[in-house]
């Protein structure tokens, strides 16, 4: 029998050699984290990024597309939260696609075209977005539905989102202010003009664990994180007309910093300006979130105990210090604080920080 050769063996054992190298970056050299617990949450969030880029690029067909979580308690990386359900979908500009959902608990939905190289590379731009703030219309029960594609349909006049030439996938936000107890959102991706019948193609499989070994080696090159000037939160930004990756275009973001000692809180105070959701979540160095499984590591807007003037103070700290708005390490002695405000009438004013003994944490209002 003659020897058989597949271009996917090479480009599966180029994706193993790439996972099996992602531990050198934090555990030496100038990017290495300095804590026992971040390295050990390092090994997850390998797995994360692979299981990632195996859905996003291994198992998607743009052909007949279906909605997959890219983020979840057990699936941490990229910036997640405790609030959201992501999904995602590919796209072939080409195609015609019809989306359907119901809503459910969302204090904010959304979904974004973005568009880029096919490749693996992340996305480089937003084609465009559709929210359930200007452009979305939803039935009195909860029933929504859009169309994407290249051309609007004949006969249909509902929300549509053209796509170009460069289209590559839509990821859908679902936001909720009760999480735990909420009803997330459904989305359902039918194209219109599927084909029949699909089987796998040796060159084509190659290319899509090729683009998933560039996603998993340009999600590397991200981490971790510097953790910048300690107890410190950095100027808003404002929302993007250009972003990069599957950064959402329509919120504002703020980035931080705490580095704790044992006994100390960080009193972060700021004011949010009318917006569809915000929150402020801890991360480490990997982008993601702490257990909020077990300790509250995250708040929203809707959880937050305001001040009577409509101001808010969060601390952060190891140890709970009474404080209604209280964030907890989670056994972190640093790490990263992020915030987003979601559809803001303006940018945000940058919050203040201070570190204070915990005796010293002022009441709660």
């Amino acid at each position: 029998m003659p020897e058989r050769s597949f271009e996917t063996s090479e480009a599966v054992h180029e994706l193993l050699d790439v996972f099996g190298s992602l531990d050198t970056s934090f555990l030496h050299g100038d990017r290495a984290v300095a804590d026992d617990q971040q390295v050990l949450e390092g090994y997850k969030w390998m797995f994360s990024i692979l299981q990632v880029a195996l859905d996003c690029y291994v198992w998607a067909d743009a052909d007949n597309p279906r909605f997959v979580d890219i983020v979840g308690p057990y699936k941490k990386w990229g910036g997640d939260n405790a609030d959201a359900y992501y999904q995602y979908a590919p796209i072939d500009p080409t195609r015609t696609y019809r989306v359907r959902g119901r809503r459910g608990d969302a204090a904010y939905l959304s979904l974004t075209v973005y568009g880029g190289p096919r490749d693996g590379r992340y996305s480089e731009r937003i084609v465009g977005t559709v929210n359930d703030r200007d452009n979305f219309v939803i039935g009195p029960d909860g029933i929504f539905e859009l169309m994407l594609g290249p051309d609007r349909p004949s006969g249909w006049d509902g929300p549509f989102l053209a796509l170009e030439a460069d289209s590559v996938v839509a990821i859908t936000r679902d936001y909720l202010e009760d999480p735990v107890r909420g009803t997330r959102c459904s989305w359902h991706i039918e194209a219109l003009d599927r084909p029949a019948r699909r089987c796998e193609d040796d060159a084509d499989l190659a290319a899509r664990f090729r683009a998933a070994a560039t996603w998993v080696r340009d999600q590397a090159n991200m981490v971790p994180l510097g953790l910048g000037e300690p107890n410190h939160i950095d100027e808003p930004y404002p929302v993007q007309k250009v972003t990069f990756g599957w950064a959402a275009g329509d919120a504002a973001y703020a980035m931080g910093s705490y580095d704790l000692e044992p006994g100390t809180a960080l009193v972060v105070r700021g004011r949010s300006p009318e917006c569809a959701f915000w929150n402020l979540c801890l991360w480490n160095q990997f982008m993601h979130t702490f257990n909020y499984d077990y300790e509250r590591c995250t708040i929203n807007g809707s959880q937050v105990v305001y001040e009577p003037d409509g101001s808010w103070t969060v601390v952060v700290a190891h140890e709970d210090p009474g404080h209604p708005n209280w964030l907890s390490t989670c056994g972190h002695p640093r790490g990263r604080l992020w915030f987003r405000w979601f559809y803001p009438a303006d940018t945000p004013d940058a919050p203040t920080t201070e570190v204070v003994a915990l005796g010293d944490v002022p009441a709660g209002p």
